[in-house]
């Protein structure tokens, strides 16, 4: 008589496989499970088989001060202040992370002269040069910019019209401090923020007079 697999095994293993298959194609976010360091998204590393920061960066992408998984921009979510700085008679929350890294991450496009004399202040943390205002570059608010592994990487920018651009990341838009020289007497920036250049306004059709849009980024 020929021996038969028991229909018990065969749905175990076709489980089995699209469970593996699922692991290897998606990336999985803060928390997300995963078996490999390459089953998860951007810089994070798979630790006790979920997704997290990664020590070896100082990333604070999952995690801040509070202890929670990165929330919303602005202080939303889990992400929370965690401190105050005082300057010119007005208090500005710092944070020590950034909402989580998606396909598709919400975000709020500013803008920055990145140029010697420009707003950005001293030259681009990243490479320690000035870049002109033809030139598509960005400053990523801390946790995005992840202890500067992103230095170097070109991103993708989507604005609500519909029209996108590639940029290059070029320096850390500062969560922590803030209304000096350095900064160029700028507050710190709010969690959430893609600092772009002129070029880069310019490539998505925005009015760069409106200041701050929203807009969604991923890399490139």
């Amino acid at each position: 008589m020929a021996n038969t697999i028991p229909i018990s095994f065969c749905l175990f293993t076709l489980i089995s496989i699209i469970i593996q298959f699922a692991i290897g194609n998606a990336q999985p976010s803060c928390n997300g499970l995963c078996q490999t360091l390459n089953d998860c998204a951007g810089q994070l590393i798979c630790s006790n088989g979920k997704c997290n920061d990664d020590p070896r960066v100082g990333s604070h992408v999952c995690s801040g001060s509070g202890g929670g998984s990165g929330g919303g921009g602005g202080g939303g979510g889990q992400c929370r202040p965690s401190g105050t700085l005082h300057c010119r008679g007005k208090s500005y929350p710092q944070y020590s992370c950034s909402p989580v890294v998606s396909s598709s991450t919400p975000a709020k496009l500013t803008l920055n002269d990145f140029s010697e004399g420009g707003d950005g202040g001293g030259p681009s943390e990243c490479d320690n040069k000035y870049h002109s205002k033809s030139e598509r570059v960005v400053a990523l608010s801390t946790g995005w910019y992840n202890g500067g592994s992103r230095c170097g990487k070109m991103i993708r920018i989507v604005a609500r019209n519909g029209r996108s651009t590639t940029a290059k990341v070029v320096d850390e838009c500062d969560l922590r401090n803030g209304c000096d020289k350095e900064h160029a007497g700028q507050p710190p920036c709010l969690n959430n923020i893609v600092d772009g250049s002129d070029a880069v306004w310019k490539a998505l059709g925005l009015d760069e007079d409106i200041g701050v849009v929203p807009v969604t980024w991923s890399m490139a």
